[in-house]
């Protein structure tokens, strides 16, 4: 059973290229087809979901974009509460919280304390997030208590790993979802994604639909999981 689904939604600057437009009204239209996916997920009782809402490496976007995205959050916040609440979505930021920019730190705190009585989706919005930099903080902060003898490396499973990581207390994802050609992880999930179907769309994250995501769960439900065994 598909319990956890994740995105990686590619495609919003190609999407308003194509169309002549600037980078963000692709962005706008990916807040859209986010949304279509929020529902599909709660219409088909799929208990998290994880979008790649910015990675590490985005900083590297011009400035003027950047800024865009980030007041974008800010601006239209209230909106985003109470959308989420009306549809009972827990939501939480996850990332490297010390890359999170000042301005919308208050903003990112407050969306999460006000939908955490969510129940229906996690929604999990994948922010300032490289796989690679989870897992040596990850690392890192296990020497730590190992160094503190608060941690042997006897004692270090797979499991106790991942609760290190910021996706803590989260099941791995089921089924993983890019759109936008590019048949790549990105530096998303790595650690996470090892038993993980994976599903590549050519559309442009703007333009996925709903029968888009009917048959990337019918792909799934098709697949043989075995787990080694």
């Amino acid at each position: 059973m598909l319990k956890h689904l994740a995105c990686i939604m590619d495609g919003n600057r190609r999407w308003a290229k194509k169309k002549g437009w600037l980078p963000w009204y692709g962005h706008k239209e990916g807040v859209e087809a986010a949304k279509r996916v929020i529902q599909f997920c709660i219409n088909n009782n799929i208990t998290y979901l994880s979008l790649y809402t910015f990675s590490i490496e985005n900083f590297k976007r011009p400035v003027t974009e950047i800024k865009y995205l980030f007041n974008n959050i800010v601006s239209q916040a209230a909106t985003i509460i109470q959308e989420l609440q009306e549809k009972g979505v827990c939501a939480r930021f996850i990332g490297d919280r010390l890359q999170f920019p000042e301005s919308i730190r208050t903003t990112c705190d407050e969306i999460e304390q006000k939908t955490a009585n969510g129940r229906v989706l996690q929604l999990n919005l994948l922010f300032c997030y490289g796989a690679r930099q989870e897992i040596i903080a990850a690392v890192k902060k296990i020497i730590k208590e190992i160094n503190q003898g608060k941690q042997t490396e006897q004692e270090l499973t797979p499991d106790v790993f991942s609760s290190y990581l910021w996706t803590e207390a989260m099941p791995d994802p089921d089924l993983i979802i890019r759109t936008g050609g590019a048949t790549r992880l990105s530096n998303f999930l790595l650690y996470q994604a090892a038993y993980s179907e994976l599903y590549f769309l050519d559309c442009l994250w703007p333009d996925i639909t709903e029968n888009h995501l009917k048959k990337a769960t019918l792909f799934f439900e098709q697949s043989k999981r075995n787990f080694g065994i």
